[in-house]
């Protein structure tokens, strides 16, 4: 894995301070905050060396847990199971196991549940899933499998009551969501059936999130609503991605990439710059809980946690 070569914390902490001035000082909060991370199972022997090159620099920060993804219609089941077996065994992190509705009758995935259970997978990110043919597809379930992800959730805590179950939200709504009461409707079903925490889409703008938090408490929804930050290694890309999950890009985001296409360490120190400054004001409104949405990176992860005042707790072992 690729870090920051030839550039100090310290110039990333200059930095923030000079884009975003007193609005978001490098003091860190006086409680370091908790933080998770989310990887996705890699494809190649690659792939694979890279994450856990990553797993191996991330793992001392101590997180509360790491996720690992499911793939649209359930494309990488086995090797999400086989990434979460070796964190298990290799680590000392507490992996949480993401689950989908898609591709699958409900006996299959009460049988993947009991998998993770044995192995000793206390936490299980459930989702509905993306259509099998990828976002902006039309989406279907199997006939005989689970039709939401509150139906989802309250098959898992059926089946094993002990397994925590974290769910999605979604601080701009969900795509398909006809408004933010249906939307928030949605939520509720999945705090209803066993939720203990969800994890929201990316967002950039702030004061999405706490807008999207009064409604959530405004209906009597008390479950930690956990900011998930994606810092942009390559901004195109990510933009791309984003947008049609329906996450919003300001124009100011996009004008502090403009002209760093050719420029990769340019566009790293930007992205940190631009995340640390999300999520150490944030913190300044007392939240609390970071779940990063790493892409299997190390490097910006690492920094802005240390700009949030986390330290490696000692030599943990990983892979």
């Amino acid at each position: 894995m690729a870090y920051f070569s030839g550039l100090r914390l310290d110039l990333w902490a200059a930095e923030i301070s000079g884009v975003y001035g007193a609005m978001t000082e490098v003091t860190p909060p006086a409680k370091s905050p908790a933080i998770s991370f989310e990887f996705f199972p890699p494809k190649t022997e690659e792939m694979e060396k890279s994450l856990w090159e990553t797993i191996k620099r991330l793992a001392p920060l101590s997180p509360n847990f790491v996720s690992v993804t499911y793939g649209a219609g359930g494309s990488t089941r086995e090797r999400t199971h086989s990434t979460i077996t070796r964190i298990l065994a290799e680590t000392e992190l507490l992996p949480a196991a993401h689950l989908t509705c898609v591709g699958a009758a409900r006996g299959e995935i009460d049988e993947i549940v009991s998998r993770y259970h044995e192995v000793g997978v206390r936490h299980i990110v459930a989702l509905r899933g993306d259509p099998p043919g990828g976002i902006g597809t039309v989406y279907s379930t199997h006939p005989d499998g689970y039709q939401t992800s509150a139906e989802l959730v309250a098959g898992i805590k059926k089946q094993h009551g002990d397994i925590e179950v974290s769910v999605s939200a979604y601080p701009e709504k969900h795509p398909e969501s006809r408004d933010f009461d249906a939307d928030i409707d949605v939520l509720q079903a999945k705090v209803d059936a066993g939720a203990a925490r969800a994890i929201t889409q990316v967002f950039f703008d702030n004061d999405l999130y706490f807008r999207y938090l009064d409604r959530v408490r405004a209906r009597g929804i008390s479950i930690p609503i956990v900011p998930g930050i994606m810092p942009m290694h390559n901004f195109k890309q990510a933009r791309n991605f984003v947008t049609r999950a329906g996450t919003s890009v300001p124009d100011w985001l996009a004008a502090k990439f403009d002209g760093l296409d050719d420029d990769a360490e340019t566009r790293k120190l930007v992205a940190a710059t631009v995340a640390a400054g999300q999520v150490q004001k944030l913190a300044k409104h007392g939240v609390d809980t970071f779940h990063f949405y790493t892409m299997n990176r190390a490097d910006l992860v690492f920094a802005i946690s240390h700009l949030l005042g986390i330290r490696p707790q000692g030599a943990q072992k990983a892979a």
